[in-house]
């Protein structure tokens, strides 16, 4: 049998195929119990493990699901003791400020040094600058790393896709300037976590007062105007209150109020693009929160408000006054009031229904969850267990109509394969070459949740290759070998392999076409007529960041496949020998690229 590309990626309507909208009868789940089961572990994990599907049938889904809402019941201990061995993360983040500080003066002091004296920076001086890069560039990869390795291995898994989503929903971008990456661990750690399937209102508080999201989003450097009074006059202040207030804002071409984090507090976390806010809005949301910002590296970091910034004058938000003569209530007030309104309950009701449901949900079902979340005044817990337990989340519809993320491919076949997790940054470079870096996305907007961003012929291909690299046992941590059931089938009928793959990997259903492929082999990565399927070596030993953000802006490599393509591609070396993938291990890797695999 022949199968061209279009039969074998099974083209791109396939990929992306059930995204309309679920509409479910109000009396009943449409899925039998067991795909209820595959649908709760595609949706609310990064994949099933080997036997999860046993085990979740064992307890019993709606109890399974109860417990997966509360991650706190949940023993994680062998997973925090790996993360444990991550250096960066044991670390308190101002004294990685202080060190990022430190470094960055002797640099400084020596190139004024190099300068006075007409002198040429010598190799020493230039090695001590690659160093101070790689400091921060080994920050960076080790956060990535543990985020990787958390969503493979963590037996908390709905909070770590929660964790990934409220990651995407408050974007911060990792090479936005020198402080940003020391300011990562402490956000994803402190600020996301601690409050994934908490309240949304001390949720938008910890964002508001991160400096990861105060230095990305420009607020760490906003102050009133001269048009409107302050809070306070800098000059009855002492010198070293003027000294550092004009060290924090040594950098500012324009002092004065930023929009930046006011525009997109309104636009991307709360209310929507069409959430019923004017630029009047902006500018006095922008105003109430003057006065928000970050300590200097020097002093370690962390949130301060400064009275001398804020701008004190009275400010209107969505038709409430806001008193002058004010301080940190200013901001704190906007909160309050952006957290409980109609129409963010709505918007955050409809991204969660399109993460977690299609990329239409029903107005039924984001009504039913806005009502939830202005209830119980913004409870997450109770808002995704109105969505998770819904007939529209069980709904035929739904079922395997989301295409899955970069991010998610990669840790799902991990999981999949019972792999360990990767204590390396190599993991994290092959998502990034897909098209995901972890924090590399540098618009506010985080990577989109639709199927239509992400599939393309190219991330086809992209992600077929990666699927053969797994199962030619090139990707870290995983192996053919390690996943149970399949140990005792290397010389077994080709038609018993597929049934096993098919039953271990792919939730025991696939389409013709792809059971087709399965047991021909053929496809059109095809070199020879052989059946025997040949992938470009996978050396992972190279010591590549993880993203590098010059080429990911296009600067070098251009993207390969849906906003992909970050660097060169870590599943092949040009001029490597290509080693030949068959048997077993050519059946699992065409399963994890097949279109069944894709979506979730």
């Amino acid at each position: 049998m022949s199968v061209k590309l279009t039969k074998f990626a099974l083209p791109l309507a396939l990929f992306v195929a059930g995204s309309a909208g679920a509409q479910a009868r109000p009396d009943y789940r449409e899925l039998p119990a067991d795909q209820q089961i595959m649908q709760a572990l595609n949706r609310l994990t990064f994949g099933a493990r080997p036997g999860d599907v046993q085990k979740v049938r064992a307890v019993g889904l709606d109890k399974w699901i109860d417990v997966q809402l509360h991650p706190e019941r949940i023993d994680d201990s062998s997973l925090d003791k790996f993360i444990s061995t991550y250096s960066v993360l044991s670390q308190d983040e101002s004294d990685l400020l202080r060190k990022f500080n430190q470094a960055r003066l002797q640099r400084r002091q020596v190139k004024r040094a190099a300068g006075d004296t007409g002198a040429i920076v010598t190799r020493e001086d230039s090695a001590a600058y690659r160093k101070l890069a790689l400091s921060r560039r080994s920050v960076v990869q080790e956060v990535q790393s543990a985020r990787v390795a958390r969503a493979v291995a963590s037996n908390r898994q709905l909070d770590e896709v929660m964790t990934d989503f409220w990651l995407n929903h408050f974007n911060v971008y990792a090479q936005k300037g020198p402080p940003e990456p020391f300011y990562l661990a402490e956000y994803e750690r402190d600020v996301i976590r601690p409050n994934a399937l908490g309240k949304f209102r001390g949720l938008l508080e910890s964002v508001a007062r991160s400096p990861a999201m105060l230095f990305y989003l420009d607020n760490a450097r906003s102050m009133a105007d001269s048009m409107h009074p302050r809070l306070e006059n800098p000059q009855r202040n002492t010198r070293r209150r003027l000294a550092a207030t004009a060290q924090n804002l040594r950098k500012v071409k324009s002092a004065g109020l930023n929009e930046n984090y006011g525009r997109e507090l309104l636009e991307l976390h709360t209310l929507g693009v069409d959430g019923g806010y004017t630029q009047q809005d902006v500018i006095n949301v922008a105003r109430a929160l003057t006065g928000w910002t970050i300590r200097p590296p020097a002093a370690g970091g962390g949130f301060v408000f400064r009275p001398e910034m804020h701008d004190a004058g009275e400010k209107t938000v969505l038709g409430h006054k806001l008193k002058a003569g004010r301080g940190i209530e200013d901001g704190e007030d906007v909160l309050d009031i952006l957290s409980r309104q109609p129409a963010t309950a709505k918007f955050i009701a409809t991204k969660l229904a399109r993460r977690f449901v299609s990329d239409n949900p029903s107005p039924a079902l984001i009504d039913r969850a806005a009502a939830v979340f202005l209830r119980t005044d913004g409870d997450i817990r109770e808002v995704m267990r109105t969505i998770i337990t819904s007939n529209e989340f069980f709904s035929q519809q739904a079922y395997r109509s989301k295409v899955k993320s970069p991010f998610e491919v990669v840790v799902s076949a991990m999981r999949a394969m019972n792999a360990v997790p990767d204590p390396t940054v190599r993991t994290a470079q092959v998502i990034a070459y897909l098209g995901e870096p972890v924090y590399g996305h540098q618009a506010p907007n985080g990577y989109p949740e639709t199927n239509d961003a992400w599939m393309n012929t190219g991330a086809i291909l992209n992600r077929i290759n990666f699927g053969m690299a797994a199962a030619a046992n090139r990707i870290p941590g995983a192996n053919v070998g390690a996943i149970p059931g399949l140990d005792t089938l290397s010389s077994a009928p080709r038609a018993k392999q597929v049934d096993a793959v098919v039953a271990l990997l792919l939730g025991g259903s696939v389409s013709p076409d792809t059971r087709a492929v399965l047991l021909s082999g053929e496809n059109p990565l095809m070199k020879n007529g052989t059946g025997e399927m040949q992938v470009a070596d996978t050396d992972m030993t190279a010591d590549e960041p993880a993203m590098d953000m010059d080429r990911a802006r296009g600067k070098g490599a251009k993207a390969k496949g849906a906003r992909g393509g970050a660097g060169a591609n870590p599943l092949g070396r040009a001029g490597a020998p290509l080693p030949q993938v068959t048997g077993l291990a050519q059946v699992v890797g065409l399963a994890l690229g097949s279109p069944e695999f894709q979506r979730r």
